[in-house]
């Protein structure tokens, strides 16, 4: 331990880091530079160190390492809010002392340092911390002492903090910082004697993650202080942020004392940016002058976010860029007394220490320093400035956030001490402590002040407990912090965050601004990301046929069931349109009519036969075969009906096998009657007697038999595989076709083969008979009707195949119909035109001018 001691001061000595640090060998030690003066002290039993950023700069010069160092000094303005956290350490530890239960009998002193925010002086401070130096005194050729205090409260940055544990840690010192919340310092392996009051970044990221998601902010802008606290603060929002979807346009750092070009230029990114929300990971020094440069010319509205470190500091309310501003910040806090204390600072007091005097003179523009023998060229103060007419951050007491945790670091580090050097009877105030015993009771410290509890896990943190703050502008124009929600880590996870109140905007309204890369897309579109761009830079697209989208910035598309189909937004699935060829639309109420008229143009020809059936036309044309046919013409328009309406099952059935039975009775009849003019003129010729089989009973078995052919091929049909209701979602994806399935193509195809079959014979053999002499010869007739009948039923099979959904049915009907007026027309109709409209002709003269006698 001893040799990693050495190793570390020799290392800081050469380079010129600490001037007051010894020249070292292991049997004396020689100071080498003047010791750095505490800002603040006071003497007592034990010693508790005091580091804070008052100053925002340090004075650099350019070594020549021809002269010694000058002594390092803090400069430029001086933080009146890091000076309120120095005099609440002092005023904890006066409260300590006047305490009759914590250290009865015990007298606490301080050494408060300024470290002005730099690694360099706060190096320098905490090895004369550490080195047990009297200041006091003038003894400065040894420095062979223990240390001189046994724990530390600070520093307020995590940079110079990180830097101080690092040096702390091998003498076993522990520090308790009350600003520090870089997550890196929760590493008990790297910083083993770090502990702090403030929680821990790692919670605030998490926490302004949670915030910009709940608004809605998927596109944003970033900047941070380039420190260890603004880096590993930034890194660990960043992660936050993606895990919940967040998209970062830019990430920019600066620090205070880089070069004014990079300050530009980060402005000059903020300005051009799309994003409307920016997160500030910023140290209050470096949002400063970052605002400073940014109201030389002010970017369109920005809502920023806030960390803990200016999202409550009063002096920046004077900038109108970050009206409405939010943040997560520490919860505000009562400290009773506490404003007495500050106001109460006597110029006795302020003269005995630079540091008050300086404050003094700056609040007050005038200078003491007159009155001890100095010009300054300002007023003389005298003596009747009071400190409760001002206001400035140091009298600021009505948000009193960090404050409490320089107290409750104060407290944390007596309560250790409580537990070492006192009994249930007295406090041993001659006792020698060690750092390392008050590191191991600061691990066990656990008690309440002033309604706040104060503990430490096992990484040195609290519990993270912070307050959401918002920048509302008031009707007197001035700007107030106003507490809006919170966020408590030891909640169950999904509840930590809730959000109490309306938040006040950048331009003032209860509308949240909108920040994203690509506006939401609605239901019916699906998120594409766009090449090369962040996630949240999308574009959108409509979902495909046959798919939805039901949610907002939906990432896919998801196809709907098969009975199913989206509406035009293409948001939801909608049942399928079922269509069939129903009764209520026009195309099956023409096909309809057409079926009921030719059904009854088939009845009033056969009424028309019936009432002259002694007359020699109907005589002579077989009036049997000729009302059977006109019957099964009947049934054949009638069984187009069938094909008309929702399919059933026995609808299905019904239609096929109707069709097909009465066709074949229909062309049967045709068939019959052809044969019989072909047999009655081959009867005349001499010794022929042909017609005796082909006399009504055997014309009567014929229609039977070839009717019956067809029966059983239907009845096979139905038994194997009959038809059925299916429904077609092959034709069009947007709609059901409810329609008949065959069962079994071959069965069908077997009916209107043998139909076919039949009207070929009949055609043929009328064709033969079309020359035969007579007057009136039916065979001429009946050959146009089975042309006609061949012609339609030819053009029905590529019809029946290609034709979509419904239209299949109607190009069957059409084909039922067709045909059969084909055959009322051309058989039928001239018969009926003689007899009504030319009955001179309907005699057996007439008829029997080349007709042979035994055809009639």
């Amino acid at each position: 331990m001893r040799v990693n001691i050495l190793l570390t001061v020799t290392i800081l000595c050469i380079t010129r880091l600490c001037p007051a640090v010894c020249r070292i060998n292991l049997g004396n030690c020689i100071l080498q530079g003047i010791p750095q003066p505490p800002a603040l002290f006071k003497d007592g039993d034990f010693i508790i160190g005091g580091v804070f950023s008052i100053h925002y700069y340090l004075r650099t010069e350019k070594h020549t390492f021809t002269r010694r160092p000058q002594m390092l000094e803090c400069i430029g303005s001086m933080d009146f809010r890091e000076l309120r956290f120095a005099r609440a350490l002092q005023f904890a530890i006066q409260e300590i002392n006047n305490s009759s239960d914590l250290l009865p009998g015990v007298t606490l002193g301080y050494h408060i340092y300024d470290s002005c925010g730099s690694v360099p002086m706060a190096i320098k401070v905490s090895f004369q911390l550490a080195n047990g130096l009297d200041l006091t005194s003038n003894e400065t050729d040894s420095c062979a002492k223990s240390a001189g205090v046994l724990a530390l409260v600070g520093e307020s940055g995590s940079t110079p903090s990180i830097s101080m544990s690092r040096l702390f840690s091998p003498f076993g010192i522990p520090q308790v910082s009350h600003y520090a919340t870089c997550a890196c310092l929760s590493d008990k392996r790297q910083y083993p004697t770090f502990f702090r009051t403030i929680p821990s970044d790692h919670h605030q990221a998490a926490a302004l993650a949670r915030m910009v998601k709940h608004f809605g902010w998927t596109w944003i802008g970033a900047v941070r202080s380039d420190s260890d606290y603004g880096n590993n603060g930034m890194a660990s929002f960043l992660k936050a942020a993606e895990e919940e979807g967040i998209c970062v346009e830019y990430s920019e750092a600066y620090y205070r004392t880089q070069p004014r070009s990079k300050l530009k230029r980060v402005a000059d990114v903020i300005r051009r940016s799309t994003a409307r929300v920016i997160v500030a990971f910023l140290a209050t020094g470096d949002i400063r002058l970052l605002l400073e440069e940014l109201s030389q010319q002010p970017p369109p509205p920005l809502q920023w976010i806030g960390s803990e470190t200016w999202v409550t500091d009063p002096e920046m309310l004077r900038f109108n860029l970050c009206i409405g501003a939010v943040g997560f910040a520490i919860p505000r806090s009562v400290i009773p007394g506490f404003r007495n204390f500050l106001l109460d600072l006597s110029l006795e007091q302020v003269l005995k220490f630079p540091l008050l005097t300086e404050f003094w003179e700056s609040s007050f523009s005038c200078s003491l320093k007159q009155q001890t023998g100095s010009s300054t060229g300002m007023p003389t103060c005298n003596g009747t400035e009071a400190l409760r007419t001002l206001q400035n951050p140091y009298t600021e007491t009505s948000q009193l956030r960090i404050t409490n945790m320089v107290y409750k670091a104060t407290y944390a580090i007596a309560h250790a001490l409580h537990g070492i050097v006192c009994n249930e009877k007295y406090c041993d105030k001659n006792m020698k402590v060690e750092p390392r015993q008050v590191l191991d009771q600061l691990k066990q410290v656990n008690f309440t002040k002033n309604n706040y509890s104060v503990s430490f896990d096992t990484n040195g943190d609290p519990v993270a407990i912070y307050e959401l703050v918002n920048w509302q502008l008031q009707e007197d124009s001035s700007v107030h912090f106003v507490t809006v929600g919170h966020y408590d880590a030891s909640q169950r996870k999904g509840q930590e965050f809730s959000l109490n109140r309306d938040i006040i905007w950048h331009d003032g309204s209860e509308k949240v601004p909108v920040s994203v890369c690509s506006e939401s897309c609605p239901p019916g579109t699906r998120k594409a990301v766009q090449k090369g761009r962040p996630v949240c830079c999308y574009d959108c697209i409509n979902c495909a046929n046959g798919e939805i989208s039901n949610e907002t910035d939906s990432l896919d598309c998801y196809k709907c069931l098969p009975e199913y189909w989206p509406n035009n937004k293409k948001d939801k699935c909608l049942p399928k349109p079922v269509e069939f060829l129903s009764w209520d639309e026009i195309l099956g109420i023409v096909l309809a009519a057409f079926s009921i008229a030719g059904s009854l143009v088939a009845l009033s020809m056969a009424l028309v036969f019936y009432k002259n059936r002694a007359s020699p036309i109907v005589r002579a044309n077989n009036s049997e075969l000729s009302f059977l046919l006109l019957f099964s013409l009947t049934l054949c328009f009638l069984c187009s009906l069938t094909f008309i309406g929702r399919p059933t099952e026995w609808s299905c059935m019904l239609r096929h096998t109707a069709f097909g039975i009465t066709f074949v009775l229909c062309i049967s009849c045709v068939l019959l009657k052809t044969i019989v003019v072909l047999m009655a003129f081959r009867a005349t010729l001499p010794g022929s007697n042909v017609m005796k089989w082909f006399g009504p009973h055997q014309q009567r078995l014929s229609v039977f038999g070839f009717t019956f052919v067809q029966i059983l091929i239907c009845v096979l049909w139905l038994t194997t595989s009959p038809p059925f209701p299916y429904n077609n979602m092959q034709i069009y994806k947007e709609k059901i076709i409810l329609e008949c399935s065959l069962g079994s193509a071959i069965g069908f195809w077997a009916v209107l083969g043998y139909i076919g079959l039949l009207a070929f014979l009949c055609f043929v053999l009328a064709f033969l008979a079309r020359k035969l002499p007579d007057n009136f010869n039916e065979a001429k007739f009946i050959t146009f009707s089975m042309l006609i009948f061949c012609a339609v039923w030819i053009t029905f099979v590529p019809a029946y195949v290609s034709s979509p959904g419904k239209f299949t049915v109607a190009v069957e009907i059409f084909a039922i119909l067709a045909s059969s007026f084909g055959l009322i027309l051309c058989i039928f109709v001239p018969k009926c035109f003689i007899i009504v409209f030319r009955p001179e002709k309907n005699t057996k003269k007439h008829l029997m001018g080349k007709v042979p006698s035994k055809a009639l």
